[in-house]
């Protein structure tokens, strides 16, 4: 192995330190998806090199320690002498890497990888400081494990993927390198890296934790965030070209109610319709009252806000918290068995999220309806235009829209509320949280296609009401929707608009050029 640099975080340098304290969701976002370089402080090099031996003491005195001188799980009464011990924590990366599926995409197994690397150096994992300067080497020079999707429970941590991941540091499976999949000592090879020959406890510190399912969320979290926005200024398009009163998002009405989340949607939906010529007040529309899903926009979006903020203050405990089991403290000595690899509090905010970013796309797929339909909306029939009747105009994208809802609401059932037990009963009661991460981040997936659905119907509807109409906010968005996908003049092959503007609702420009016009929407 090489030595890999020991330094402090430079954001500007594009550098991440891990010290097991101070890790952020953005931090783990710029490793993953970005390549951002790893680094390892020298203090916590000297923390985890002490910590380590105090298993080797351990080793040497005889001691009983879960997963060091015992078997896993329902084995953990069976004795490990002190001579196979080491040969352990190798078989235990060949048992537990059982995981089928699809392969994870390589931004989940690099968040993961960042996550277990950040976790041992909080100093309670037991593992060598040049076992943990491997895992971080084999992030900078590109090497992605081949991880399968499917087959943790969420307790004892996510162990099969684990295991997958962390037998690529010994020459085991595959990984994907320079844009190829190839074995594991060829990855290693081609990065100029060796090999880790593992010792006492280091298998099972490796794969016994929560970093997976962290993983995940915290790519969630941070595109969910994304997402909610796009989805305000949506409905703010919405509102323009349906015409909507913008009496409910008065800032009276939400003091007299103030949860947080519906003041944020309230204020935001006043920055984004501040100017327009399209919206009208009470006393000045043909309506007593707009519709719920117009009127009501503050009070819908509220607990999506609230939720997802509580969401991100579990994952920014969660991502520098130590999930081992054992764990060991160097202060005192000793090594103590418990439960932080328990994955409820990350199933629950997983579900959580699920139902969340259903509600976003229910919402949305209203507003699409409401837009295409001319009873509701006094414009052409499914915003055709011209030739009504030869055109079918954006009929049938609200086809798909409907379709992505329905299976949203099936997937928004929490797997948290299941539990099978396993390993004869010594784990009676698991998480299911991976089921949790895998459901929330279709949901996701799906919710950005209903979006970017909603966004070019409501730029459509916009061309008919009079882009110049429109709100300086609103109309940056329309802009920027108009650069990724022309006016729907007359019919043609909708999938690849769909795409384009998926594109853009996810690489964050609407939002962009959207808060470039009235400041953050925070």
């Amino acid at each position: 192995m090489t030595k890999a640099k020991e330094t402090v975080r430079s954001r500007s340098s594009g550098l991440v330190a891990i010290d097991g304290e101070t890790l952020k969701i953005e931090d783990v976002v710029a490793v993953a998806r970005a390549g951002a370089e790893v680094v390892i402080p020298e203090k916590v090099g000297r923390r985890v090199e002490e910590n380590q031996k105090v298993v080797e003491k351990l080793v040497r005195e005889g001691k009983v320690v879960y997963g060091v001188t015992t078997g896993f799980g329902k084995l953990a009464n069976v004795p490990v002498s002190k001579a196979e011990s080491e040969d352990l924590q190798r078989r235990i990366l060949y048992s537990h890497a059982a995981g089928v599926g699809d392969p994870f995409d390589d931004d989940v197994v690099r968040a993961a990888m960042v996550l277990r690397a950040n976790t041992i150096g909080k100093g309670h994992s037991g593992i060598r400081i040049g076992t943990m300067r491997l895992l971080v080497e084999m992030l900078n020079t590109g090497i992605t494990p081949v991880v399968y999707e499917k087959g943790s429970l969420g307790a004892s941590g996510d162990l099969a993927p684990l295991a997958q991941m962390a037998g690529v540091m010994i020459g085991v499976g595959s990984a994907r390198h320079g844009g190829r999949t190839m074995s594991a000592m060829d990855a290693l090879k081609t990065a100029g890296l060796e090999p880790a020959t593992l010792t006492h406890k280091e298998g099972l510190g490796l794969t016994n934790g929560t970093q997976v399912m962290a993983g995940i969320g915290c790519l969630l979290v941070h595109d969910a965030e994304n997402l909610l926005k796009c989805a305000e200024i949506a409905a703010a398009l919405s509102c323009e070209s349906l015409g909507a009163m913008t009496d409910p998002f008065d800032e009276r009405v939400q003091d007299i109610r103030p949860y947080v989340g519906q003041k944020r949607t309230a204020a935001h939906l006043r920055k984004l319709l501040q100017g327009s010529k399209l919206t009208t007040r009470s006393g000045k529309s043909e309506n007593v009252q707009d519709p719920y899903s117009l009127r009501c926009l503050p009070q819908i979006f509220s607990p999506i806000h609230d939720g997802l903020s509580f969401i991100r203050s579990q994952l920014a405990i969660e991502i520098n918290s130590s999930s081992d089991n054992p764990l060991i403290f160097t202060m005192e000595g000793d090594a103590s068995s418990g439960g932080n690899f328990h994955g409820q509090a990350l199933a629950v905010s997983l579900d959580e999220m699920g139902i969340l970013m259903s509600i976003v796309a229910n919402l949305s797929e209203r507003h699409i309806n409401r837009l295409l339909n001319p009873r509701l909306s006094g414009l052409p029939p499914f915003l055709a235009g011209a030739k009504e009747g030869l055109n079918s105009g954006m009929m049938v994208v609200q086809y798909s829209a409907a379709a992505l809802v329905s299976e949203n609401k099936v997937l928004a059932h929490p797997a948290c509320v299941d539990s099978i037990p396993v390993s004869a009963d010594q784990e009676d009661f698991v998480s299911m949280g991976m089921g949790s991460a895998l459901k929330a981040r279709q949901i996701l997936r799906n919710t950005t296609s209903v979006i970017a659905i909603h966004l070019m119907t409501a730029a459509q509807a916009a061309d008919m009401k009079g882009p110049e109409k429109m709100a300086p906010a609103t109309k940056a968005a329309h802009d920027i929707i108009r650069k990724a996908v022309a006016h729907l003049a007359e019919d043609r092959v909708m999938h690849s608009d769909i795409k384009a503007m998926e594109a853009i609702v996810k690489d964050g420009s609407i939002v962009k050029a959207v808060e470039a016009k009235v400041g953050p929407l925070d």
